[in-house]
């Protein structure tokens, strides 16, 4: 079968009457005037979220967004416009303020071609958003109903369910024409658990998703040990001690750590940063820029995994990009106008957040391969440290490569066993500078549970993270401790 037999592109003709010759009118107007290439994006969105606190369920929402966006390029200009009625004039109107913008010295021409689809990384029979109201109502009342029962210090319990299916299409100048049904869930539990004396309160979090069917979330064996996850932190929290500041070996564990390696490292590899030279990673392929034994790669490919794209925001099929290999430096993360521009291939990674935003250089799930070493030997190894098991908030600076972290659940190691947990631990480092003092690298590689969003340029997008368990050696710590 044909893509153009297939759902998402049905759905755009038949919806709004979009098909290949009214989609070649477009891109002819954009088109009319010398410029390199043009593009149409369009999206149809349903998205549904319920929330629950204090053992009611207080909110729910359902938005429904649509629209397309016609993006020309000239050089390194880009001319984008967008409209929110889809319809042959309103896109009409759209490229000739686009190629008004970007008008340059180029020749393009319009060919849309057919397409087909060459994988289905998240194939859903009921997309997610179609799943009735009720029964997320009902899966949040059980969370409610279960987690209060674990354990008397549980104060509060609140809760969501967050699902969306997503329907693009894109056509190019260039014959590019695919388009992509994308379901999207998520289920948040946070709990507050009190002391006996009541005066000190603490919370818990846990989170999972990905690209799936619902019912892999309403699953018992799914939202249970979650819950179990969310208030086993709070309670922890409350036996938190201050945590010592100075310079310290630090043990990342396994998976949602990875988001430092994201934010520290991720961002300096994408292609705007690096051709603009604004990035700390800045022409230096082929240079070590970690210790050796570090593999980072992104890869988008992955089944049902929040991260993933059968194709990113432009078209291009996603793929696996090894960014640094055993320590060298040896790609970067590439939209195809950044690709083009500096002589590379696209990468399928062209992301934006919805059609009213040009894409660019993005994450998909960027992680760690693992390494050789046993993780209890990696922490025995460590005579005085911390152990980071989750993060929370973070920032990082792309140009100098500077980040600082917070820890939600953090432990003091102390002669090679893990001691009390901390509350207050910050990480403070420079990327690059990070990279070069791991030591050690743990068998246990696992990604994150699936609620990882990236933010830049006022746009999100969801994406995914992993890391196996790590030493890094002699990493400032901010703590509480004085």
């Amino acid at each position: 079968m044909t893509e153009s037999e297939g759902t998402p592109v049905r759905f755009f003709r038949e919806r709004f009457g979009m098909g290949e010759s009214q989609l070649e009118a477009v891109l002819g107007t954009a088109l009319e005037r010398r410029v390199d290439y043009a593009d149409l994006f369009f999206e149809y969105s349903t998205e549904d979220s319920v929330s629950l606190e204090e053992s009611l369920v207080k909110q729910g929402s359902r938005h429904v967004q649509q629209g397309a966006g016609v993006r020309v390029q000239s050089g390194e200009r880009q001319g984008y416009a967008h409209a929110d009625e889809i319809t042959i004039e309103r896109l009409q109107l759209a490229a000739t303020a686009a190629r008004a913008i970007s008008e340059g010295s180029g020749a393009g021409s319009v060919s849309v071609g057919a397409s087909g689809r060459v994988r289905d990384l998240y194939p859903v029979a009921t997309p997610p958003t179609d799943v009735p109201i009720p029964e997320k109502v009902d899966l949040l009342n059980e969370i409610d109903r279960y987690a209060r029962t674990i354990d008397p210090r549980v104060q509060q319990v609140m809760a969501s369910v967050v699902t969306q299916h997503r329907h693009i299409m894109i056509a190019g100048s260039d014959g590019t024409f695919v388009s992509d049904s994308q379901p999207l869930v998520r289920l948040n539990v946070q709990v507050i658990a009190a002391d006996a004396s009541g005066q000190r309160r603490e919370i818990g979090y846990e989170g999972s998703g990905g690209r799936f069917e619902l019912a892999r979330l309403t699953d018992p064996a799914h939202w249970k040990p979650q819950v179990d996850e969310a208030v086993r932190v709070a309670l922890l929290n409350l036996e938190a001690v201050p945590c010592p500041a100075g310079t310290m070996d630090i043990v990342l564990g396994p998976g949602w750590p990875g988001i430092l390696l994201h934010e520290a490292i991720g961002h300096g590899l994408e292609g705007d940063f690096n051709r603009k030279k604004t990035s700390a990673f800045a022409d230096r392929l082929g240079d070590q820029v970690a210790a050796p034994g570090v593999t980072v790669v992104d890869d988008g490919t992955l089944e049902a995994r929040r991260g993933s794209l059968n194709v990113d925001d432009e078209g291009t099929p996603t793929q696996r990009t090894v960014l640094i290999e055993d320590g060298r430096l040896v790609g970067y993360m590439q939209d195809r106008m950044n690709a083009r521009l500096m002589g590379m291939e696209a990468t399928g990674n062209g992301r934006r957040q919805d059609y009213a935003h040009l894409p660019m250089p993005r994450m998909t799930n960027t992680f760690m391969l693992a390494g050789q070493e046993d993780p209890g030997d990696i922490l025995r190894s460590v005579q005085r440290g911390i152990y980071a098991v989750s993060f929370g908030g973070g920032q990082v600076d792309i140009t100098s490569g500077k980040f600082v972290f917070s820890a939600s659940e953090a432990y003091r190691i102390e002669d090679g066993q893990i001691g009390a947990p901390l509350k207050g631990a910050t990480l403070i480092g420079n990327g690059p500078d990070a990279l070069l003092r791991v030591s050690r690298i743990g068998n246990d590689l696992a990604l994150d549970r699936g609620v990882g969003t990236c933010g830049k340029d006022g746009q999100g997008v969801p994406v995914g993270v992993g890391l196996p368990t790590l030493r890094i050696d002699g990493l400032t710590v901010g703590g509480t401790d004085t």
